[in-house]
Formats: C-alpha cells, sequence, structure tokens
C-alpha cells in the first residue's frame, strides 16, 4: 500500500485530498484539525486570533511589570526547554538531524535570533516548526514570542572553557527565606537597542564533519538494570573497537538513552583519537541522494567508509529504501572486513524490521544485539539526581521522587519535567516545592494519558474530514480504507488492547483485517514521511487535553 515508487512521484501522493496541501505546508507547521467539521482545520489568520493561549498574558501586565519580567528570564534556558519539549514529540531520528543543532544568538522584546548551522536546517525549520516553536515560546513565557533564523556557523573548541556550557541555575532551593535561583554568570540577555549576543549552547565536538554532544558521555549516563548490558557492551566497542562486539546493535523504545550511548561512544573514542562519524539514518540517505545528484559518490563513500568507528542512529528507516539499503550494505562490508567498528540504534530488534532486506537483517543479527528497557523508579530518581547535578540546581529530595513517580515513561520525559519544573519555578521567582511540582506535573500529566478509545476513533476520522461512522461502517474508500488502518494501528499502540478488542471498536472487525491494517501502518512508517507525520500528529491530538 506504501510502495516507495507511489510515494512521491510527480508530486502524487498515496494519501487523499488534503496531502498535496501538507507537501506545500507540512503537518508540523500547521496545527491539524481538532473535530470532524470543516472549521475544525483551520488555523489562526493571525497571531492576535489565535486566542489567550497564543496571545499570552502581556496585555495584562504594566510597563514595569513587563521589564521587570524581562529582565530576570534566561533566553538560553528558556530555548534549552523548548528543544526538550519538541524532543519529546518528534522521531529521534528528524530531532538530532534538524534541531537539535540550534542555539541562541539573541534576544530582544520577545524576539528569539536562533542559530543555526547551515540553510538547509533552517529552511527546515521555517517551513515545518516555525508555528509551533512560536506556540511553545509563548506558552511558556506568558507573552507573544517571535522568532527568526540565521544560518551563524559555530566556532568549536574542546578546550576551550567558553565552549563548555554553563550551569543554567546555580541553586534552587525550597526555603523561603533564601534566594530562589543565583545565576551562577551573567547568562541572561540585557535588553539593549540591538540584539545582544546571548550565551553559547551546549558543546559540540566536530567530529570527521559530523557533531557529537559533548555531554552525552559514558559519566553522565545513569546505568541501571534496564541499560547494564547496553552499558557495557558500549564502554567496550569505544575503547577496543572492532575487535570485541561488532556490529553492536542498540534497540528500544523512545527516550530510554540509545542516542546517547551512541554520542559516549563517539566521544570516548574521539579522547584516544580514533576518527569517528555519527549520523541518523535520515542523515545518510540525504547524504547518499546529494552525492547521486552531484556526482560525487566516490566522495561520499569515502566519508563514510575510512572511519574508525561508523555510528548510524535510528537504522530502521533504511527499511524500505533500496538504493539506501544496497549502498551501506556495502558500506557495512568494507567496514566489517576492515575490522572497522559499527554501532546501530533502533526501536525495535533486526528481526522485527519488516521492510529490512534479509542480507541486512542477518549481518545486524550476526554481533550483538542489547535493549534498553524503560528505568525502575531507583534509577528514574538517580537519573534525575545526575540532570539536577549537570544544571546546576539543589532541589529537595522528595520533588525528585515526586517526578519520577508520575513521570515514568522514558529519560527524556524525566528531563524534560526537570527542565520545566526549574524554567517555572525561576520565571515565577517561587521556592521548587512538592506543591509547585504537583501543578506543574497535573499539566504535563494529561499530555502522556490517551483518550479513551473511542475518542480515538473519532480524532482519526475528524483528522480525516470523516465522521467516527464511517470508520466503524462498512465503505471501503481509499481514504476511509487509510483512516481506518490508521486507527488500529493507534488503538494497539497507545492502548494496548488486543486484536479483538480493537475490532469491536471499529465495527466488530475480525482479529486478521485488524492485524492486517496494524501490519500495514507499521511497515509504511518505516519508509514513509508524510505517514510518519500523519502519525506524529494524531498522537498529539489523543494525547492532549482538549481530547478529554
Amino acid at each position: 500500500m506504501y510502495s516507495a515508487s507511489s510515494s512521491n512521484e510527480e508530486g502524487r501522493s498515496p494519501y487523499p485530498y488534503h496531502r498535496v496541501n501538507i507537501r506545500t505546508k507540512p503537518s508540523l507547521d500547521a496545527a491539524p484539525p481538532r473535530g470532524c467539521g470543516p472549521e475544525a482545520a483551520q488555523e489562526p489568520a493571525s497571531e492576535e486570533a489565535a486566542g489567550p493561549a497564543q496571545a499570552g498574558t502581556e496585555g495584562t501586565l504594566s510597563a514595569r511589570e513587563i521589564v521587570a519580567r524581562d529582565a530576570q528570564f534566561d533566553p538560553h534556558a528558556v530555548w534549552q526547554t523548548l528543544l526538550g519539549e519538541l524532543e519529546l514529540q518528534m522521531p529521534s531520528a528528524t530531532f538530532n538531524t534538524w534541531v537539535r543543532d540550534t542555539w541562541v544568538l539573541g534576544y530582544e522584546d520577545g524576539e528569539f535570533i536562533i542559530g543555526l548551522p547551515n540553510a538547509y536546517a533552517r529552511d527546515w525549520l521555517e517551513n515545518r516548526l516555525r508555528y509551533k516553536i512560536k506556540r511553545i515560546l509563548t506558552t511558556m513565557m506568558q507573552r507573544q514570542a517571535q522568532v527568526t533564523f540565521q544560518v551563524t556557523p559555530r566556532q568549536v573548541n574542546d578546550d576551550s572553557a567558553a565552549d563548555k556550557p554553563a550551569p543554567l541555575y546555580a541553586t534552587l532551593t525550597t526555603s523561603p527565606d533564601e534566594p530562589i535561583i543565583e545565576p551562577v554568570a551573567e547568562a541572561r540577555v540585557v535588553k539593549e537597542p540591538a540584539l545582544t549576543p546571548a550565551i553559547p549552547g551546549p558543546s559540540r565536538r566536530i567530529t570527521n564533519g559530523l557533531q557529537l554532544n559533548s555531554n552525552h558521555t559514558f559519566d553522565t549516563f545513569v546505568v541501571g538494570n534496564h541499560n547494564r548490558l547496553a552499558h557495557a557492551a558500549a564502554t567496550a566497542v569505544a575503547e577496543k573497537p572492532g575487535q570485541t562486539f561488532n556490529p553492536l546493535f542498540i534497540y528500544g523504545g523512545v527516550g530510554l538513552g540509545k542516542t546517547h550511548l551512541l554520542h559516549a561512544i563517539g566521544n570516548r573514542a574521539h579522547e584516544l583519537g580514533l576518527l569517528v562519524l555519527y549520523c541518523s539514518s535520515e542523515q545518510f540517505t540525504n547524504d547518499l541522494i546529494g552525492a547521486i545528484r552531484s556526482q560525487t559518490t566516490e566522495h561520499f563513500r569515502n566519508k563514510y567508509r575510512e572511519v574508525d568507528i561508523l555510528l548510524i542512529d535510528d537504522i530502521q528507516f533504511i527499511g524500505g529504501k533500496e538504493s539506501t539499503q544496497e549502498e551501506f550494505f556495502h558500506t557495512f562490508n568494507h567496514l566489517h572486513a576492515a575490522g572497522r567498528q559499527v554501532v546501530l540504534s533502533s526501536d525495535r530488534p533486526p528481526k522485527a524490521l519488516a521492510t529490512l532486506e534479509e542480507r541486512l537483517r542477518s549481518r545486524f543479527e550476526g554481533g550483538l544485539q542489547t535493549d534498553i528497557s524503560q528505568p525502575d523508579f531507583e534509577t528514574r530518581v538517580a537519573i534525575l539526581q545526575a540532570k539536577a547535578s549537570r544544571l546546576g540546581i539543589a532541589i529537595d529530595p522528595g520533588v525528585l521522587m515526586l517526578v519520577a513517580e508520575r513521570v515514568d515513561s522514558n529519560i527524556r520525559e524525566l528531563e524534560g519535567a526537570l527542565n520545566r519544573l526549574a524554567l517555572q519555578a525561576r520565571l515565577a521567582r517561587t521556592p521548587l516545592t512538592t506543591a509547585l511540582a504537583t501543578d506543574v506535573l497535573d499539566d504535563l500529566t494529561p499530555l502522556r494519558t490517551a483518550c479513551p478509545p473511542h475518542e480515538v476513533v473519532r480524532i482519526v476520522a475528524g483528522y480525516f474530514r470523516l465522521q467516527a461512522a464511517d470508520l466503524t461502517g462498512r465503505r471501503r474508500t481509499q481514504e476511509i480504507a487509510l483512516a481506518r488502518q490508521i486507527a488500529m494501528y493507534l488503538l494497539s499502540e497507545e492502548h494496548d488492547l488486543s486484536l479483538s478488542a480493537i475490532g469491536d471498536h471499529l465495527g466488530g472487525r475480525d482479529h486478521s483485517t485488524i492485524r492486517y491494517g496494524v501490519d500495514q501502518i507499521a511497515a509504511g512508517l518505516e519508509r514513509d514521511e508524510l505517514l510518519r507525520n500523519d502519525i506524529m500528529a494524531l498522537r498529539e491530538l489523543i494525547y492532549a487535553p482538549a481530547a478529554r
């Protein structure tokens, strides 16, 4: 159903009616429809028309209050919190490729000037995420926010003290008699007539032209029962590449630390003087396409084959891409034969990658496969303590335990919750007590609680401009069949319902029909970016409080 040949030829799309519009203005840039009627699909015509959530509280503050508020907040801290929010909502490969390496160049009067490494990243963010970023910033700052993207290659010097990230906060105390938060350094941007540069973003190491996050090391990786084997294997291949586990295949759910381990391997190997290349499978594919178009395939092959360690994140996305799999097959063979190390990450083991060629699957299974599962309560507390220490903040253990109890899904959400708590306390100039933590977590937790199954069916139908009865009925047009299969997939993934229970919610369909529909969407996600965007948008809707 989702063949590579039919997904993008001559501007055609396998999706019904509104997909052409999505191609010209991708779905992440526009708020998806939240109801069944046509009016639900309309975006606000202007920032002023977006309502209270969009407009913020600017009009309720006096000039003195606005100046006082702007003087005490840190644009860099706000941007890092925004990145945490986006990381929760996007595929990690997409986030790492386009969003992670952005930083605050300056700030004035609600406008962020954001630095990017190249024009490709600027265009991608302009076209796909501008609206979403403005909406999140407006909510976080409680005032109207603007964002401008500017291509400004950042100079990197590993030995420079200025290149190391400064703590966002020095202390965050629960005692009303002590200062709430004192900056370690003058990190905020003083309001001047011209835009003033903010402090630099997180440190990056440039390795063979690609970037490693120097904060992601083995020292900052919290080890627990859920990831002990993966950590030990990663340490071994970093210190003795090509001699122990080759390839090393790390798999697990979103936000559990796979990318951290890949960066840690790269950073350790970099310290040992080895040549490392880290990229996502999406970047590998894009580089291959660019090399073919520019007739520089020899340069492409030298780039990926003349390294000591090749690290590929989210390898599952090469599934269904014949040319990419062919090139990666030969790249893998070249490195393996030369005794070079290959490390791969995925959201599932090789045997579960349905659209992966058998010859690649057998090679991935020829090394060590190790999984990372969800951390237990004690490990979650330890992760929060480590994160707070890196941020330079002191938080009462009771608050950390409360966060660990309420956020039990993955590490990314744990750290995102902690970032939100710290920022909220700083902006409000109040102690970070368990009461404040409870209020903030109450706002966050509903985002991770899916609406009831019948609401999932209604939301999917509304997203495709259909009625719920269309999905539960017997009509089988192309658009209805697609929406119905997506509903099957989401009910399976988000509610973990049995096949027969899913069938009951979709008009009494039998389990074989449900299994086929779920498998079709799972296979399509391997290779179809439009489908991935739709699933991401729908997940945002079914986890939103408005869906209750």
